[in-house]
């Protein structure tokens, strides 16, 4: 049964100013540790910070309590698969209140756009 979907949409050249002018700040406050690490470890990181934020954004939506609610931005991590495909891992509050659920991630990019659609599926 299908729990919640939600879908975002962000500005590569937008993330690559948000990423120059707040820096690390902004950096340690949205991003895990292994996030950071993967993204500082590709060519063009500003890419993949984009894409990690859109998935996050996209969960966000698809719990349906918005900020308001005990969301938290590291409580959810996008990491790949060896094949490549994008995965979440939750913890915290985010975890619990997703217990028993799976989440499945879509990341699409061009140069200058990122899609990030998530569907939280209960079993």
């Amino acid at each position: 049964m299908i729990r919640g979907i939600g879908v975002d949409v962000v500005d590569v050249r937008r993330m690559k100013e948000m990423l120059e002018e707040k820096g690390d700040p902004f950096i340690g406050k949205v991003f895990t540790e292994s996030e950071i690490a993967y993204c500082r470890g590709r060519k063009q990181p500003h890419e993949h910070f984009a894409a990690r934020f859109a998935a996050k954004e996209a969960v966000s939506k698809a719990i349906q309590t918005g900020w308001s609610g005990t969301f938290r931005w590291k409580d959810v991590e996008v990491y790949n698969e060896p094949s490549g495909a994008p995965r979440i891992k939750l913890f915290n509050e985010t975890a619990v209140t997703l217990e028993g659920c799976t989440l499945h991630l879509s990341l699409s990019h061009t140069e200058n756009t990122v899609v990030a659609f998530v569907v939280i599926e209960h079993k």
